[in-house]
C-alpha cells in the first residue's frame, strides 16, 4: 500500500485549530556541483495497478505519480510527518466536528482552469459514492451523509450521490461536517483520496485516464506499460513544495536487483529501498558512500490470512501456531541484513499510541508452542504464502515459509506474482488461496491510519477481509472522540481485540534506506519511504 511517518500532530480540540504552513525535512544528502533546473531525474518504480485517479491509487506503484501530479489541502513534512498547509491557507474547528476551511488564492490545474472550493467538494463525492468503486473511498467515512452515498450494503443503491456535510461557502471556502467530532481529520486531509478533481475529470473518464491532470507540482506527459511514466514540471505551480528540475522519469522495474544495479552505473537517480543483496553485509554502504539515503519510516510488515479461506477462519489456533513458526530475529538479521527489526504489534513504533509487545507471546518464535497449538487447531494441510516477487517481497517470505515448515513440519510454499500490480489486483479481487504479504506505510502519522484502513469490516486495505463488531464499535467510538489523547486509548483498546484475533501476523519494521545517484546534488527519502521530490536538485553536466 501507500507510505510511512514518524511524530503524530495532535491538534488542540477546544480552541480554534488552524495549521500553520511550514517546510519540510527529512532523510537528505547533498553534494557538490552546480545545479540544473532544467535536468531530469528518474526514479525506480513499479507497474501501478490501477487507473491513476487519486482516490483509487492505494499502492506504491501508482501512488508516486498521484503523489507528484496532485496537491491537497495539507502537507507532511518528510522528517516527521508534522502536518503543514498547502493547498489551504487556513483549517478552522472549533469543535473537531465541523471544519471552515480556507484556500490560497490563484491555483490553478494543469488545463489551465482554477482550483476551487467545488474541486474539492466534487472530488470527494465522487470517492465517496458507492457506485463509483474508488479503492480508497471509505476514508471520507468521517463526513456527514456518507452512509448516504455509501450504504454498509454492497448491493443496495445510495440513497443520494451527494454527501451532506460538504458545502462550498465561496469558490476559496469549504465547510465539512462530520457525523461526530474526529480528531484526526485534519490529519487525514494531506492523503490522496482528499485531492480535488478538474471539471474535465467529469467530462469525459476515459480522456481522464489516458491523460490525467491534476493541481499538483508535476503534470502528466506520457506512460508506456511496465517501462516508463514520464512527468513534467508544471511551471504555473506556486506552493512552497514546487520542484526544482524539469523532468521526471518514473522507470518501472520488474527486478529490484536491476534497478540497484542501474542506480550503482549512474543509469537510476533514486531508490527509496534497497534490495536483499545490497545489504547482506551492508555492500551498499561500499557500493553508494554518502548517497545512501535514510529516513525514520512509520511502516509495518505483515502477513495477512484471508477469512474467506475456510483453514483460517475461525481458526485463531492456527494462526497463533504460524506466527510462533517465524523465526523473526533469525531472518531479520539474515535475509534482511538487519534492515528491519522484529515486529510486536499491529501499529509502527514511531507512532504516538505505539506500544511495546502488543502481540506478547504470539510473535515471539517458539516452535514447540507453535507444535502444539497447531495440533489443537485440527489443520493438517499444506501452507502457501503469496507477494509479488518483485521489489525484494519474494526472500523474506521465502524465508518465513523455510520457518514455518522446520517448526510445524507442514509444506509451506511461496507463491509469486510477477509484479506488484498483479498482486495487489489477486488481493483485492479476494482470490488469495492462502496467506498474503499485507505491508504497509502509513498515509498519514496517526494509529487510527494503522487499523480503520487494515481492521475495520470493508476496510480499504483489508486484506483478511476481517470482521470484528466489537472491533468496529470502539473504531468508531475512536473515530468520534475529540480529545485526541482520549481517542488513542480507544483505538488502543480495538488494537487489544485484533491481537485476540489475530487477522494478521505482524513480522518486521523497515529501517528507512534509499539511496541517490551522483547525477544529483540533493535528494531526500521521507518518513513514508517515497521521494521528496522539492528537495531533490540535479548536478548540471561539465
Amino acid at each position: 500500500m501507500s507510505r510511512s511517518r514518524v511524530a503524530w500532530v495532535a491538534l488542540p480540540v477546544a480552541l480554534a485549530m488552524t495549521l500553520s504552513a511550514c517546510g519540510g525535512g527529512g532523510g537528505g544528502s547533498t553534494s557538490a556541483g552546480k545545479e540544473d533546473a532544467d535536468g531530469t531525474v528518474s526514479i525506480y518504480g513499479t507497474e501501478p495497478k490501477s487507473t491513476l485517479f487519486p482516490a483509487n491509487t492505494t499502492e506504491a506503484g501508482g501512488g508516486k505519480i498521484t503523489d507528484a501530479l496532485f496537491t491537497r489541502l495539507v502537507g507532511y513534512k518528510a522528517e516527521d510527518g508534522a502536518t503543514y498547509n498547502l493547498a489551504a491557507d487556513s483549517i478552522e474547528s472549533t469543535d473537531a466536528k465541523v471544519y471552515k476551511i480556507k484556500l490560497k488564492p490563484g491555483q490553478k490545474f494543469h488545463d489551465g482552469t482554477d482550483v476551487d472550493a467545488q474541486s474539492f467538494v466534487d472530488a470527494w463525492n465522487f470517492a465517496a459514492y458507492a457506485p463509483n468503486a474508488q479503492q480508497a473511498g471509505s476514508f471520507m467515512a468521517p463526513i456527514e451523509g456518507y452512509k448516504d452515498v455509501h450504504p454498509a450494503d454492497e448491493n443496495a443503491k445510495p440513497a443520494k450521490d451527494k454527501m451532506s456535510g460538504l458545502k462550498v461557502v465561496s469558490p476559496t471556502e469549504l465547510e465539512v461536517t462530520l457525523s461526530a467530532p474526529n480528531s484526526v481529520f485534519p490529519i487525514m486531509l494531506g492523503y490522496q483520496p482528499f485531492s480535488p478533481l478538474p471539471k474535465a475529470f467529469f467530462a469525459d473518464q476515459k480522456a481522464y485516464e489516458a491523460k490525467p491532470i491534476g493541481n499538483g507540482p508535476m503534470k502528466f506527459v506520457s506512460r508506456t506499460p511496465n517501462a516508463l511514466i514520464k512527468l513534467e514540471r508544471f511551471d504555473d505551480y506556486k506552493l512552497e513544495d514546487k520542484v526544482h528540475f524539469k523532468t521526471l522519469d518514473v522507470k518501472i522495474y520488474s527486478s529490484q536487483e536491476t534497478a540497484y544495479q542501474d542506480l550503482v552505473a549512474g543509469k537510476l537517480d533514486f531508490m527509496e529501498a534497497l534490495p536483499p543483496s545490497a545489504k547482506v553485509g551492508e555492500k551498499y554502504k561500499a557500493d553508494l558512500g554518502d548517497q545512501v539515503l535514510n529516513a525514520n519510516l512509520l511502516s509495518q510488515s505483515a502477513i495477512a490470512l484471508p477469512y474467506y479461506i475456510p483453514a483460517f477462519k475461525d481458526n485463531v489456533k492456527l494462526r497463533q501456531a504460524v506466527s510462533m513458526a517465524i523465526n523473526r530475529e533469525q531472518i531479520t538479521k539474515t535475509v534482511l541484513a538487519g534492515s528491519y527489526v522484529p515486529s510486536d504489534g499491529w501499529v509502527s513504533p514511531g507512532i504516538k499510541g505505539y506500544r511495546k509487545g502488543v502481540c506478547g507471546e504470539y510473535c515471539t518464535y517458539n516452535p514447540d508452542k507453535a507444535k502444539a497449538l497447531l495440533k489443537e487447531s485440527g489443520f493438517t494441510g499444506k501452507l502457501t504464502i503469496q507477494s509479488n516477487q518483485d521489489g525484494g517481497r519474494k526472500e523474506p517470505l521465502e524465508a518465513a515459509c523455510n520457518s514455518i515448515k522446520q517448526a510445524l513440519g507442514v509444506e509451506c510454499e511461496f507463491v509469486g506474482a510477477t509484479n506488484f500490480g498483479a498482486f495487489r489486483q489477486i488481493v483485492d479481487g479476494k482470490q488469495l488461496t492462502g496467506m498474503s504479504r499485507s505491508d504497509w506505510s502509513a498515509d498519514y502519522p496517526s494509529i487510527e491510519n494503522f487499523l480503520n484502513p487494515l481492521y475495520r469490516t470493508g476496510g480499504s486495505s483489508n486484506d483478511s477481509n476481517y470482521s470484528n463488531p466489537a472491533v468496529d464499535a470502539l473504531l468508531e467510538k475512536a473515530d468520534g472522540t475529540a480529545n485526541p489523547d482520549e481517542a488513542i486509548k480507544i483505538y488502543q483498546q480495538a488494537e487489544d481485540l485484533i491481537a485476540k484475533d489475530m487477522p494478521s501476523i505482524p513480522v518486521w519494521n523497515e529501517k528507512g534506506i534509499g539511496a541517490r545517484s551522483k547525477n544529483l546534488l540533493a535528494a531526500k527519502l521521507t518518513f513514508t519511504r517515497d521521494a521528496e521530490l522539492a528537495a531533490f536538485r540535479v548536478k548540471a553536466k561539465s
